[in-house]
């Protein structure tokens, strides 16, 4: 992991950069970063993170499904094939997802194409949070659920993704060569 960047060298970068920055930490969805940008300077990274967060949860329902749309199957396509972005990618090795077995890898792929063919967007988890048995024992207890609930929980843990991936790009604390420049 490369350096973390302090929340006030943040608050310094013009809109391109912000989201350049900031912009992959909701999947696929620089638009939620381009939106706060105008809300600068943030206190805190958990300052920024509420008001990227309030920006998912004012969005309409439509663009709220296209955000959960964004994510990738858990060890599917795009992670055999290599073409995750990088912070799923890490995330989902870290749940032990890249090592599958042949019958693991196809329980996975029966599974997310159960959950997508019932709602109609990924099974979204936080994996840094689970493992691989809690991430299919997740799957189990959720298919189930009704179509809304999901999107409840869905972006409950979208949430969740976003906070860790921008605590490990950002801190509230200048980084050692923020403080060597100023």
């Amino acid at each position: 992991m490369s350096e973390r960047i302090g929340i006030a060298t943040l608050n310094r970068m013009p809109q391109a950069e912000f989201v350049a920055t900031v912009g992959f930490v909701f999947e696929d969805s620089a638009w939620i970063a381009a939106h706060v940008w105008s809300q600068r300077p943030f206190a805190s990274v958990a300052q920024l993170h509420a008001a990227m967060w309030a920006v998912v949860q004012a969005a309409p329902r439509a663009q709220q499904i296209a955000l959960i749309q964004a994510h990738p199957d858990l060890a599917g396509r795009a992670a055999q094939q290599g073409t995750l972005g990088g912070a799923s990618t890490d995330e989902q090795a870290a749940a032990g997802l890249a090592a599958l077995t042949d019958a693991e890898r196809a329980e996975f792929t029966r599974l997310n194409t159960a959950y997508t063919a019932r709602f109609g967007f990924p099974f979204v988890i936080c994996a840094r949070e689970n493992k691989k048995a809690g991430i299919l024992a997740g799957f189990h207890a959720r298919l189930p659920n009704a179509r809304e609930a999901e999107i409840t929980t869905a972006l409950h843990e979208i949430y969740k993704i976003a906070g860790l991936r921008l605590a490990d790009t950002v801190t509230d604390q200048p980084a050692r060569t923020e403080l060597s420049s100023e």
